[in-house]
């Protein structure tokens, strides 16, 4: 167990390092002057090379680079060239609720398509099915920003059942949750409809193996061997996919949150592209790079939980 860890640990960092570099030559290479983004058209030369040494933009590239390894390593992503403050305290202060969002989407996806996978593969070939998998065909359709533009002019704007604008900042918490609904609806749907399809997949691999039926010789009541023996059973592919699709979600995420106008990542990384703020843009990937890698450290170990029959190597 432990000499896993410390392998899956090790892909980690050259994962990370990997991402890192990519991201700081891409960053570097898009169009734009962060200096002149930041001064305007009409700043003078003088200004543009003033802020261009102060920003460090003014050194060799690789100087530039070793020195945001450096700066990683240490829990120092710089200042944001637009607004001074250091990175790491503006990515912090908007963190929390990016990740609510993509954490009760997670739990609302799960806790939909799981069931509604399992009752599929059930009802395999009849009405049920059929309704389950068209369901889960639209789901997979509608890109993100399309549900919820559909959400907000449906619930928000006809019915008026929750706020066009999702604040994020209610003091109560049947405010935050009036907040919180449509956006985590709308990536929760989405991820329903991923969990589906597999969980059904899986469980009618399952539901064909030799001890269920040993277990309906036996007489074992119907609801314990779907839900005690073939549900464990067909989790597996349910965590990978989980995992894998965690970063989209994340990713999803951002446009969400530009359309609700909920505050997070998403309008922070927009704001950075706009104005050519490459620490930023750095910081942030950072951090998505951190999540995504710990994630899947997180469903590797899963795997051994879930089956005790799978080995660590």
């Amino acid at each position: 167990m432990t000499a896993f860890v410390l392998k899956r640990l090790g892909f980690a960092v050259i994962t990370l390092f990997a991402v890192l570099t990519i991201v700081f030559f891409i960053v570097r290479v898009l169009p734009g002057d962060p200096a002149m983004a930041i001064l305007g058209d009409q700043a003078s030369q003088g200004a543009l090379n003033a802020l261009r040494a102060r920003l460090g933009l003014d050194q060799p590239l690789y100087v530039q680079y070793f020195q945001f390894l450096g700066g990683v390593l240490v829990g120092d992503w710089g200042v944001s060239m637009v607004s001074g403050r250091p990175v790491i305290q503006e990515i912090l202060k908007v963190l929390p609720a990016t990740l609510e969002l993509t954490f009760v989407s997670l739990v609302l996806g799960a806790a939909v398509g799981i069931p509604l996978g399992v009752w599929s593969a059930v009802r395999r070939n009849k009405l049920p099915d059929y309704i389950t998998r068209i369901a889960s065909l639209l789901g997979l359709s509608f890109p993100a920003f399309v549900s919820a533009v559909l959400l907000l002019l449906v619930f928000a704007i006809q019915l008026r059942w929750f706020p066009v604008i999702s604040s994020g900042q209610g003091t109560t918490l049947s405010d935050r949750l009036r907040d919180l609904a449509l956006p985590a609806i709308n990536l929760g749907l989405i991820m329903a409809a991923y969990i589906t399809r597999v969980s059904r997949s899986a469980m009618l691999e399952v539901l064909n193996q030799d001890y269920v039926r040993t277990a309906h010789a036996k007489g074992l009541a119907f609801a314990t061997i779907i839900w005690r023996h073939c549900l464990r059973n067909a989790l597996i592919p349910v965590v990978t996919v989980v995992g894998l699709y965690l970063g989209i979600l994340i990713g999803n995420s951002v446009l969400t949150e530009i359309v609700f106008n909920r505050p997070g990542l998403g309008k922070l990384i927009i704001g950075a592209l706009n104005q050519r703020d490459y620490t930023m843009l750095q910081g942030m990937m950072v951090i998505y790079t951190l999540i995504v890698v710990l994630v899947n450290l997180i469903t590797d170990l899963t795997y051994g939980l879930i089956d005790p029959r799978i080995k660590y190597s």
